[in-house]
C-alpha cells in the first residue's frame, strides 16, 4: 500500500483521510498520463495520501495490471515534476489495478464493486471511493447513472468513507445540458459528494487571490467602483488546435475557456467578502457575483461580445496555418478560436465598472492574467502639465506563466527635470518560494480526498455561468460564419476586440503595455 505516514509539517494538510480507493475513468487518456498520475505520485511522495490507498484504472480496452503499471511509470517519467525514486514507486506500484469495462454497461460497474469490496476485505476496513470522471463528456451521464444503479455512489453514505466523484470539464455545452447533467448528479449523489473540477482554481496565484484581497488592508478598501476603473482578464495561448481539431471545432473559445476558467476568475475577483473560509460561504459569494452580471448585448452596432478565428501568421518566428487549414476542421466552420466580451455587474460594489474578458488561440504569447486598473488621481498637480504623463496604477495578478503579482506605480525619474515613469513592485512565486511548487491537480485531488469543496464549482455556479453565455452561443450558431472576425496568428486578436474598450479610456494591458 502507498506509504504515506504523515510528518509534522504535513499534519494540517492530511486531515485524517480515511483509507481510499481512487478509480479513474479514462485511465488510458492523456489527462491521466500528463496530470493525474503525476499528481497522485507526488502526493504519495509528500506523505499526503492515506496510508491505505489504491488506484484502479478503468478503461474500455482490456490490459493487464502489469501493462497498466508500465503505462503509469512511463507517464511519471515523462510528466512528473519530480523524478521517480524507488521507495515511493515500489509502494505505489503494489496497489495499481486495471479494470476493463464499457462506460454504459451496468455489469462492468457491478464487477468493479466486487473488486472494491475485495480490497476492503484485504485491508480489513471500510474505504472511501473517489471516482474521477476523466472521459469525453459524451459518457459523463452513463458513468454517473451506472455509479448510482450499481450502488457505488451510495457506499457508506453518511460516514467519513462516503463515495466522492470528481467531474472534469466541460460541464455541459449550454444551460440546458448543464441542467440535465446536474439533475442526474442530484439524483445519484449528495452535493457534498460532488467535485466539479476546474484546474485553474488549483493554481497558487488563484488560491492566493482571496488572501491578497482580504488579508491586506491596502487593497480591500479600494476594491470597488470608487477606485477601480476597469478589470481585465486574459487567458491567451500561442498554440493552435493541433491534433484536437475535431474536438475543438465542437467547442470553441467560449465553451473551452471563458465559460469555466475565465468566469471563475471573474467570480473570485468580484465576489463580496465571505463570512468565513467555509467552502459554502465562499461559493455562495461567487454565485452572488455571477447573479449580478447584466445580460450581454449580442446584436446591434455596439455588441458586448466579439468572436474571431485565426488566420495564417507567424508565432515565435515560424509560419503557422489558418484555423480552416488545420486537420479535422470543415471549411464552413463558424467556430471561434477567440472570444472577447465586456461585462457589467449590477451591484453596489461594481456599478459602472467594466470587466473585459478575452481568450484565444494562436495569440502573441501564452499568458493568464487578471489586471485591476485603478482610477487616475485628480488632475490638480501633475495632470496639468502635458509633459507629466500620469499612468494608471495597475495590479497585475499573473496566473501563468511565471506566477506572481506586480503593482505598477508612478515615480519620478532621476534627473533635474521632473518626469514621471511607471515602475513596478513585483513578486514571483518561483523566486520567493522556489520552483518546486505543487501542481494544481495535486491540491485539487487532495482537497477532494478530504472533502473540501472550496476550490470546486458548485452546480448552481455552473448553471449561472451558462445562463449568461448560452444566448450568445445560440445567436452565433444561428449566424454561421456571419460576423466571425479574423486575426493573424501571432497577434493579440481582431481589431473588433479593441472596439469593446473604445471611448472608455482603457486599452488591453496584457502583452501591450507595462511588460
Amino acid at each position: 500500500m502507498i506509504n504515506t505516514s504523515t510528518t509534522d509539517s504535513k499534519t494540517s494538510l492530511n486531515r485524517k483521510t480515511p483509507p481510499t480507493i481512487i478509480i479513474i475513468f479514462g485511465a488510458s487518456g492523456d489527462l491521466t498520463a500528463r496530470k493525474l498520475a503525476p499528481a497522485i505520485f507526488n502526493l504519495s511522495k509528500d506523505n499526503l495520501l492515506p496510508k491505505k490507498c489504491f488506484l484502479i484504472g478503468y478503461g474500455r480496452s482490456a490490459i493487464s495490471d502489469e501493462s497498466f503499471k508500465n503505462e503509469i511509470k512511463e507517464a511519471l517519467d515523462a510528466h512528473s515534476r519530480r523524478k521517480i525514486e524507488a521507495s515511493t514507486w515500489n509502494t505505489l506500484e503494489k496497489n495499481l489495478i486495471f479494470h476493463a469495462g464499457a462506460y454504459d454497461d451496468l455489469n462492468s460497474f457491478l464487477t468493479l464493486e466486487k473488486k472494491i469490496s475485495k480490497i476492503e476485505k484485504q485491508i480489513d476496513c471500510k474505504a472511501q471511493c473517489l471516482f474521477y470522471v476523466s472521459t469525453p463528456p459524451g459518457v459523463f451521464m452513463p458513468i454517473l447513472e451506472n455509479l448510482g444503479e450499481s450502488g457505488l455512489a451510495k457506499r457508506h453514505r453518511g460516514t467519513e468513507t462516503a463515495s466522492k466523484v470528481i467531474i472534469e470539464k466541460p460541464f455541459g455545452r449550454n444551460l440546458q445540458s448543464a441542467h440535465e447533467l446536474n439533475q442526474v448528479i442530484n439524483k445519484r449523489f449528495d452535493e457534498s459528494q460532488v467535485f466539479r473540477i476546474d484546474h485553474y482554481l488549483g493554481k497558487e496565484t488563484v488560491q492566493s487571490l482571496l488572501v491578497q484581497r482580504f488579508a491586506n488592508s491596502i487593497f480591500e478598501p479600494v476594491w470597488n467602483r470608487n477606485y477601480v476603473s476597469s478589470v481585465q482578464i486574459t487567458v491567451s495561448e500561442d498554440i493552435g488546435v493541433g491534433n484536437r481539431g475535431g474536438y475543438y471545432d465542437k467547442s470553441g473559445a467560449l465553451r473551452d475557456m471563458i465559460q469555466n476558467h475565465v468566469m471563475q476568475l471573474l467570480a473570485l475577483t468580484a465576489m463580496e467578502p465571505p463570512s468565513s473560509l467555509d467552502p459554502e460561504s465562499i461559493r455562495d459569494e461567487k454565485v452572488k457575483a455571477l447573479k449580478a452580471l447584466k445580460p450581454l448585448a449580442i446584436e446591434g452596432e455596439s455588441p458586448d461580445v466579439v468572436r474571431a478565428s485565426y488566420a495564417a501568421g507567424l508565432v515565435g518566428g515560424l509560419p503557422t496555418k489558418a484555423y480552416l487549414d488545420e486537420e479535422g476542421i470543415p471549411q464552413d466552420s463558424g467556430t471561434e478560436t477567440y472570444a472577447a466580451m465586456r461585462l457589467y455587474l449590477d451591484n453596489w460594489r461594481w456599478k459602472g465598472v467594466p470587466f473585459y474578458l478575452r481568450s484565444g488561440k494562436r495569440l502573441a504569447m501564452k499568458a493568464s492574467e487578471i489586471v485591476v486598473q485603478f482610477t487616475r488621481p485628480p488632475a490638480i498637480l501633475f495632470g496639468q502639465d502635458s509633459r507629466l504623463k500620469v499612468s494608471p496604477n495597475l495590479l497585475v495578478i499573473r496566473i501563468q506563466p511565471n506566477e506572481g503579482v506586480t503593482l505598477y506605480l508612478n515615480s519620478k525619474t532621476p534627473g533635474l527635470e521632473t518626469k514621471l515613469q511607471p515602475i513596478k513592485l513585483a513578486f514571483g512565486y518561483e523566486t520567493t518560494f522556489g520552483s518546486d511548487t505543487p501542481e494544481a491537480y495535486e491540491r485539487l485531488i487532495l482537497d477532494a480526498l478530504n472533502g473540501d469543496g472550496t476550490l470546486f464549482i458548485r452546480g448552481d455556479e455552473a448553471e449561472m455561468s451558462w445562463g449568461l453565455l448560452s444566448p450568445v452561443l445560440d445567436y452565433w450558431d444561428s449566424q454561421g460564419r456571419q460576423g466571425l472576425e479574423s486575426y493573424a496568428s501571432g497577434t493579440w486578436g481582431p481589431l473588433a476586440a479593441d472596439k469593446l474598450l473604445l471611448g472608455s479610456g482603457h486599452e488591453w494591458i496584457t502583452g501591450r503595455s507595462y511588460d
